[in-house]
């Protein structure tokens, strides 16, 4: 399987599982407790699977750069968090070094 798939699976599941901690409201309300608890479980778990395909640093720094642009961008349209120019500029320069790692890995 392409590890960057698996990747990009870790991520969605990181993200989903930041967002409901949110929603858990220290833990109160089962059903986002439950999906943080699953949510973190299968991303560190498919982190993983990627990392035996992948060199780490490349893997983390995908995972942590794009795990936080879904945070930030689900916590705008879910919680309805202040989002601002230089917010959205630190956005797009994190996804610009994500981009050229990702490139730099393929030329590898």
């Amino acid at each position: 399987m392409n590890p960057f798939l698996i990747l990009a699976l870790s991520i969605s599941a990181e993200v989903s599982a930041t967002l409901a901690l949110k929603a858990a409201d220290g833990f109160t309300r089962p059903v986002p407790s439950l999906i943080v608890a699953l949510g973190y479980g299968t991303a560190l778990w498919l982190m993983s699977t990627s990392m035996d395909m992948l060199p780490i640093g490349v893997v983390y720094a995908i995972w942590a750069g794009v795990g936080m642009v879904g945070a930030a961008l689900g916590g705008a349209l879910l919680f309805g968090e202040a989002v601002n120019a230089t917010m959205i500029l630190g956005i797009a320069v994190i996804a610009l070094g994500v981009t050229i790692l990702a490139i730099a890995q393929s030329q590898t």
